[in-house]
């Protein structure tokens, strides 16, 4: 399920689209907040241009968006219906949730937006 040559494998890892090589950002733990979009211009095996037009990844906002409210509704399910807590309590862990994955969701809507764009190529790895 996540090896080489998968879209999920891109995106969790953060390696480039194209040939799955190399990480797309210059600091790989997420955790250095000051750089966790800093990003390589170009891919150093395969030449892609991560950056595909001018405000590319402004698109990814949508995406970051998106995982934000199923993160949400995923803490409320689990913090509420599982462990039988107050509204207020489920709220606190959402809050909590979004706040601890940040840092990951930033990363993980910049790679399923390049994804959606970039597929996989094969021969790539050849070279």
């Amino acid at each position: 399920m996540l090896k080489k040559g998968s879209k999920l494998y891109s995106i969790l890892t953060g390696t480039c689209p194209k040939c799955h090589n190399e990480s797309m950002y210059l600091q790989k733990n997420p955790w250095h907040l000051t750089q966790v979009l800093k990003m390589h211009d170009n891919c150093s095996h395969c030449g892609l241009r991560y950056q595909i037009e001018p405000s590319f990844f402004y698109g990814a906002m949508y995406v970051s968006y998106g995982l934000n409210v199923a993160i949400g509704i995923a803490a409320f399910i689990i913090s509420f219906f599982f462990f039988k807590s107050n509204l207020k309590e489920a709220f606190a862990v959402i809050i909590i949730a979004l706040t601890a994955l940040f840092p990951f969701v930033l990363r993980w809507a910049r790679n399923i937006y390049i994804n959606m764009f970039v597929s996989y190529d094969p021969n790539q790895n050849k070279k």
